[in-house]
């Protein structure tokens, strides 16, 4: 069936691909005439605008857009909204807040154009792997887009997880998840490097041998093992890790739903510590600890004034 894809990035662009290798008819833009040159190169109709991008495709249309979150996101559908017509549908499979999909829904739904919002996972593996689909949105519409929805994904890979809004929610509780497993991981091998054993440690094959039958075994750790494989001690790497909003409004949503996640809201304060080369906080603790009990602090502290008590 024939698709619109507006974004052009690493996914978008191998969206794309995979989109073509079953079949599919695509139309592609982005800001970027290189990347919309890439994909004509794959046998994509190349846009310069969306406007000939929905000129491309016969009515009832279907947009799909992989744009960033916020602005970007709400910039690209209040245009779409100018040109598409009833019966035309929107996809967003970016990383975009839930209520702010549900309020999208509402502003297209006046002009007669469907909403659907499709949480993807699946990162720069997908083109091979396929991605993980997990759509929100109008029953018969999701049914209709059957077709994308089983070219991108793997074997059980797509589900409808419910109305408009579902989707980007169970992505983004999918992305509080990974926080924390990634923060687990992340700290053992830690654990493993700092033992008295941790120089004789292989990591890599450590990461191999985890996989086997481990109860902790998992994709990450395949990873694991691909990074160490590139780097034994992850030398190159610099330990500043962002974070893209879904594990922020993960802990958010527990809080207003009264859902304990510790795990997950201590995995996201942890990204925020990655980013700070000297912690001011940690800073005010050694000097207290200076001030009270005369605990050697590194650096060179100002003279404690004269106890007056007793700590």
């Amino acid at each position: 069936m024939q698709v619109g894809m507006v974004g052009l990035g690493k996914m978008g662009a191998n969206m794309v691909q995979r989109l073509l290798q079953g079949k599919h008819e695509v139309s592609a833009y982005d800001r970027d005439p290189e990347a919309v040159k890439k994909s004509a190169a794959d046998g994509a109709t190349g846009c310069d605008s969306l406007e000939s991008l929905v000129r491309s495709l016969k009515h009832p249309r279907a947009v799909w857009i992989m744009v960033p979150s916020g602005d970007p996101t709400h910039e690209t559908i209040a245009q779409l909204q100018t040109l598409l017509q009833e019966g035309d549908v929107v996809i967003d499979g970016g990383n975009s807040y839930w209520k702010d999909g549900q309020e999208q829904a509402r502003k297209l739904g006046s002009a007669g154009v469907s909403f659907i919002d499709a949480g993807v996972s699946g990162g720069i593996w997908g083109l091979k792997e396929g991605y993980c689909l997990m759509v929100g949105g109008d029953e018969q519409m999701c049914r209709r887009l059957e077709p994308i929805f089983l070219t991108l994904a793997p074997a059980d890979g797509y589900l409808r997880v419910g109305p408009v809004g579902a989707g980007h929610f169970v992505k983004m509780v999918h992305n509080g998840v990974e926080y924390g497993m990634l923060q687990a991981y992340g700290e053992g091998f830690e654990m493993l490097a700092a033992s008295p054993f941790g120089a004789g440690l292989d990591l890599q094959r450590i990461s191999h041998l985890w996989n086997q039958g481990s109860v902790v075994r998992s994709w990450l750790l395949e990873l694991a093992e691909r990074a160490f494989a590139q780097d034994r001690n992850l030398e190159g790497i610099e330990g500043y890790v962002d974070d893209t909003g879904e594990g922020r409004w993960t802990v958010e949503d527990a809080i207003d739903f009264s859902v304990p996640v510790p795990a997950l809201a201590l995995s996201l304060f942890m990204r925020f510590r990655s980013r700070q080369t000297d912690s001011f906080s940690a800073k005010v603790i050694a000097a207290l600890r200076n001030q009270f009990g005369g605990h050697a602090v590194h650096g060179e502290p100002a003279a404690a004034p004269s106890p007056d008590r007793q700590a």
